[in-house]
């Protein structure tokens, strides 16, 4: 039986929307270090879905962890992950991923949901 070839999906443009559970990322971190490791969390949690080194946090979503000061950052937060191809021709990475905040009444019920591109 001949191998066939499977074409990677990391090149692919695509959106998605997440729920991130930040209280356990960052429990046990001092309270003056909880908001800065929260968008480091995201940066990290963007990257290990989306596969791009190059992580984009929009002003949007870090006004949304700092709203209630450095020490309580909410417990969860819905996000956006968009791959995007870099406009930039001297950039090393041909993609980069764009993280944007979206605002829920209630965390109750969702999931991981493909977003179709604007």
């Amino acid at each position: 039986m001949p191998k066939i070839k499977k074409k990677s999906a990391i090149n692919e443009l695509v959106t998605r929307e997440y729920t991130i559970h930040l209280h356990k990322r960052i429990h046990g971190v001092g309270f003056k270090k909880r908001a800065p490791r929260a968008v480091k969390e995201i940066r990290k949690f963007a990257f290990k879905m989306m596969g791009t080194p190059d992580v984009r946090v929009d002003q949007g979503l870090n006004k949304a962890l700092w709203s209630k000061g450095i020490r309580s950052v909410p417990h969860r937060i819905r996000v956006r992950l968009s791959r995007k191809r870099n406009e930039d021709d001297d950039s090393v990475h041909s993609l980069y991923t764009l993280v944007t905040h979206v605002p829920v009444s209630s965390f109750k019920g969702l999931g991981i949901k493909n977003v179709d591109e604007d």
